[in-house]
């Protein structure tokens, strides 16, 4: 399955981001304190606290974006662009036939086929989910399976194996108690109630 974005945070993102947290320091230079400036900012205190120290500890160059996060890609922006093509064309195209379902460990083989770069499953995951795809799960269905045969053993013989059931009133809303008896001497109609008083 492709998304329209990637995931993740976009460039503009992160640029908005960093461009609050200029905001902060410029509002720490004038003397405002943390708290005041989550509440100004619109942001937690936590974050404000986090800043604050950033800025203290590196100065303002401490609180500039630094890209994207996670590790560097071992596959070139070309080879990355090349891998979501591949992927766009369905797994049958490169040899999965039994389904059409991309997943990680099909990704991660198809990385080491093509580029000749030995990924792990989970690393494939990754690489999907910033190339906007997401890992499916394969059905576990045999390839050869005869609809028309499942079919014939649920209608003749599974109705003789499944059986009727058990009725319908015999049994009870409670684990520990059990349902009482039907047809108890006493249990007519109007059992139980008062008798009117003379």
């Amino acid at each position: 399955m492709r998304y329209a974005d990637g995931g993740g945070l976009t460039a503009a993102g992160r640029q908005r981001r960093e461009s609050v947290r200029i905001q902060a320091a410029e509002l720490f230079a004038q003397g405002v304190r943390p708290p005041e400036v989550a509440q100004r900012l619109r942001v937690s205190r936590k974050s404000a606290y986090q800043w604050h120290q950033l800025l203290r500890d590196g100065g303002v160059a401490a609180l500039t974006s630094r890209g994207p996060s996670g590790s560097r890609c071992r596959l070139s922006p070309y080879c990355l662009e090349k891998l979501a093509g591949l992927l766009e064309q369905g797994p049958a195209v490169h040899g999965w036939v039994e389904d059409q379902v991309w997943t990680a460990s099909r990704v991660a083989t198809l990385i080491g086929r093509k580029f000749h770069v030995s990924y792990s499953v989970s690393g494939a995951t990754r690489l999907m989910h910033r190339l906007g795809f997401s890992p499916q799960v394969p059905a576990r269905r045999v390839a050869e399976r005869d609809e028309q045969a499942v079919a014939e053993w649920k209608g003749a013989t599974w109705a003789e194996v499944k059986g009727p059931g058990r009725p319908a009133g015999a049994t009870s809303a409670s684990r520990t108690k059990p349902a009482s008896p039907v047809g108890r001497p006493g249990d007519g109609p109007g059992a139980g109630a008062a008798s009117p008083r003379s």
